[in-house]
């Protein structure tokens, strides 16, 4: 056989044994490949080496979690270049970790182990806005799991974050708000959040942010843990519209944000409605309430039902010649309502309230009309013409 010919039979070799690999294998050596590659460029002496090492795996994981798990073995040297004296190195460090630790448990628990804790503290303490911000978002993300946040809570980081709230970059105060939610939830921790005085600056932050966001529901949801204390309804209340804002976002934020501002409002009244009552009418709560009752989640409308009830001017119940229905609660509380604006906005929303009532109990009754005789059927108390003057 000439060479020609041999070389065709080595070629043709080549191209079965290629033909062999599927794609998948193909992949999975190309990764397998790019992570050993990675890791052994981590844990290397060189400076220069481990950043760029860092930005990969920054890169590698950022949307991949199956890059997640291969690269748990670089946590180490990451957390150790947390403490070089070095900003690139810093902030190629911080930026991976926080991607590593993103929906994974396991990292998240190493990141901790691996003594992350105290450096990152640190940085949000810097007057590096940029490290400051990246520590922020790191503690956020390590403060969701329920395995590190009896460690984190254990820090003493709660001023820190409230500072940060205070003081911060936009980003910085929206993150350190959430990690102090994700932190509330924690056994013991609130007393020790209230200690650190989180509620001026976070109502601050929740006028300034959209009525919608994410930023405004871990907002109220922090200001409804710390209202079963009577220290946090106090710095509510003593702070210039702080009740307001906690309306603003009953009337106007996300489902889940409006049954948290409900619910700061009832735990308040609940726990001393004659100190409260007048602070929480005075800023126009009634039709948003009354929105909340037809609109809002199933929470949201037993909760917006019983502060309608407290809220009116007797705390007794009525007598069965004047039935306690929500119409007449409401009704009563218009009657004192001396903004007419309020007044009238707050009659619009009974008259909606009472007309979707009545919708739904027209339904039912056809409902129940498939499957009930004449005699079955009544017509409830609540389908009625209801005049407001």
């Amino acid at each position: 056989m000439d060479s020609e010919g041999e070389n065709s039979v080595y070629l043709n070799s080549l191209v079965s044994a290629a033909d062999s690999f599927s794609d998948g294998d193909i992949r999975r050596t190309a990764t397998s490949s790019a992570v050993q590659q990675t890791l052994f460029l981590i844990h290397s002496d060189d400076p220069t080496l481990k950043v760029q090492a860092a930005k990969e795996i920054r890169r590698l994981t950022k949307t991949s979690q199956r890059y997640r798990r291969h690269f748990s073995n670089a946590v180490k040297p990451l957390v150790d270049m947390l403490r070089s004296e070095s900003f690139e190195s810093n902030e190629a460090a911080l930026l991976a970790l926080l991607n590593l630790a993103v929906k994974d448990e396991g990292n998240k628990i190493n990141i901790i182990d691996a003594g992350a804790l105290e450096p990152i503290i640190s940085f949000l303490q810097s007057e590096n806005a940029i490290l400051q911000d990246h520590a922020t978002a790191a503690l956020l993300t390590l403060s969701a799991s329920p395995a590190t946040k009896p460690i984190i809570s254990a820090s003493g980081v709660f001023s820190l974050l409230v500072e940060i709230i205070r003081h911060g970059s936009s980003q910085a105060k929206a993150d350190a708000v959430m990690a102090l939610s994700n932190l509330s939830t924690y056994q013991d921790n609130l007393l020790l959040i209230l200690r650190a005085q989180p509620i001026p600056s976070t109502v601050s932050l929740l006028k300034s942010c959209k009525k919608s966001s994410k930023t405004t529901e871990r907002c109220t949801a922090l200001i409804e843990s710390l209202m079963c204390y009577e220290e946090g309804r106090n710095s509510l209340i003593s702070e210039d519209g702080g009740v307001l804002a906690v309306v603003e976002v009953l009337e106007s934020g996300s489902a889940q944000s409006r049954e948290h501002a409900v619910g700061a409002l009832l735990m308040m009244c609940q726990s001393d409605r004659a100190k409260y009552r007048e602070p929480i009418l005075r800023e126009g709560v009634i039709p948003g309430l009354l929105e909340l009752t037809v609109q809002g989640t199933v929470k949201s409308q037993t909760k917006a039902q019983t502060l309608l009830r407290l809220l009116r001017d007797t705390p007794y119940p009525r007598s069965e010649l004047e039935p306690d229905t929500l119409e007449n609660i409401v009704s009563n509380l218009i009657s004192q309502i001396d903004c007419e604006e309020q007044s009238g906005k707050a009659k619009e929303m009974l008259a909606e309230m009472v007309q979707v009532s009545m919708e739904q109990s027209l339904r039912h009754l056809q409902q129940r009309a498939l499957v009930c005789t004449p005699a079955d059927l009544s017509v409830p108390s609540c389908v009625s013409k209801i005049t407001l003057k």
